[in-house]
């Protein structure tokens, strides 16, 4: 097939699998961010060098092109592996070796963990599901991230930690064992490529919750009917656009300020500010009422609205947190972030007496690039921390 041929056809600029035919049969399998950019490179003139002869190859006997969307990248690369698993098709397994390539596996346990192996150790009798080939390593352990905080699990370095909040976030308290064994079916089902049957279930739990009148857990569920529909899957976007080089297909870069307002620890409040692309989204804006500290502990306020903030997935996740303080309250955000398995680069405004910013502590390029936005969202969390402060302090005032 020439590049000709392939002007011929509309492609979509959407994430989703493309096959590659020869004739009526399969010949190679792969996923993209966007269809149409990712397909278009294998008629570039610099194939060869980018992918090799084996793919140039490939791309020259080919004789049609057909393609699935998907609703995200994410899905695109379950997909992608299902079918791989299912066609076995010739550049693919030419492609690499199946020893190298990453499998999904829950163990077949009372609790079952869910693991990555790679082909060469895979022992097959010793789990109740596997999924895969996973020809992308790195982007696997991305995707594994995404699911995780839609459907929390246990692998093997969950058995190391000792942390009754990580425990009940999987659901493995006793009370709410039955939670972490639906996370566990509905996870499957989802790696089956059955997001529809998945979404169903979750609206059945969340039924059934509400009318028992266990909000708690409805809202649980709520959250993740949302996830699902709204995957925030930019880790696999941004490794996609690099392999792709669909550089307009970036995305933004978010910033989200925290600070804590209160008068001797009475009437605690915290808020959440956000940038984006560099400008404030106020729209974005978030309004804590603290409800653990009794005294003046501006860590552990901070520690509560990190917390709470941290199991809204579905609000996207920002590429840096800034934070009003030091050492204390860098090292109580990283001890959040730590438990709730996110890897986000943390700053740091150290204030004077005035409270005028006097330093900024963190990573040295981070603030560099980003030091006019760092300043303002600080700032803009201060207002808004006091604005809301006093209105509550009003409130509780005049008894309302």
């Amino acid at each position: 097939m020439n590049s000709q041929q392939f002007k011929k056809i509309k492609m979509p600029d959407s994430p989703g699998v493309y096959f590659f035919y020869k004739g009526k049969s399969i010949i190679y399998i792969g996923k993209a961010t966007s269809l149409r950019d990712r397909v278009k490179s294998y008629f570039g003139k610099d194939l060869i060098a980018a992918r090799g002869p084996l793919i140039l190859d490939m791309a020259t006997v080919a004789t049609s092109i057909k393609w699935q969307e998907t609703d995200s990248v994410l899905e695109a690369l379950i997909l992608e592996a299902n079918l791989i698993k299912k066609y076995q098709p010739k550049y693919n397994t030419k492609e690499k070796d199946n020893k190298s390539f990453n499998y999904v596996c829950i163990t077949d346990e009372k609790i079952p963990k869910v693991l990555v192996i790679r082909g060469r150790n895979l022992q097959k009798e010793k789990y109740q599901n596997i999924f895969g080939p996973f020809p992308n390593g790195s982007q696997l352990r991305e995707a594994m991230k995404i699911v995780r905080r839609i459907f929390p699990y246990l692998d093997e370095d969950s058995l190391k930690k000792n942390n009754v909040e990580f425990y009940k976030q999987l659901g493995l308290i006793p009370e709410a064992l039955h939670n972490y064994k639906d996370n566990i079916k509905n996870l499957k089902l989802f790696f089956e490529g059955k997001k529809k049957s998945v979404i169903l279930n979750l609206k059945r739990e969340m039924t059934a919750f509400s009318k028992s009148r266990d909000f708690e857990n409805a809202a649980r569920v709520r959250n993740q009917i949302f996830a699902l529909n709204h995957i925030n899957d930019v880790a696999l976007i941004k490794g996609d656009i690099t392999q792709e080089n669909n550089l307009h297909k970036i995305p933004s870069y978010r910033i989200e300020a925290y600070d804590v307002a209160h008068m001797a620890g009475k009437n605690m409040v915290g808020v959440m500010t956000v940038i984006e692309n560099k400008r404030l989204a106020k729209n974005e804006y978030k309004k804590f009422i603290v409800r653990t500290q009794e005294r003046s502990n501006d860590t552990g306020a901070l520690e509560e609205i990190l917390s709470r903030r941290l199991r809204h997935i579905e609000w996207g996740l920002p590429n840096l947190i800034v934070v009003d303080g030091s050492v204390a309250q860098i090292n109580i955000t990283k001890s959040v972030l730590n438990r709730y398995q996110f890897k986000i680069p943390i700053i740091s405004v150290v204030k004077d007496d005035k409270h005028k910013a006097k330093a900024i502590m963190g990573d040295d390029l981070i603030i560099k690039e980003y030091k006019k936005e760092i300043l303002l969202i600080n700032s803009e969390a201060h207002r808004f921390a006091i604005a809301f402060h006093k209105l509550k302090r009003n409130k509780d005032f005049l008894g309302k």
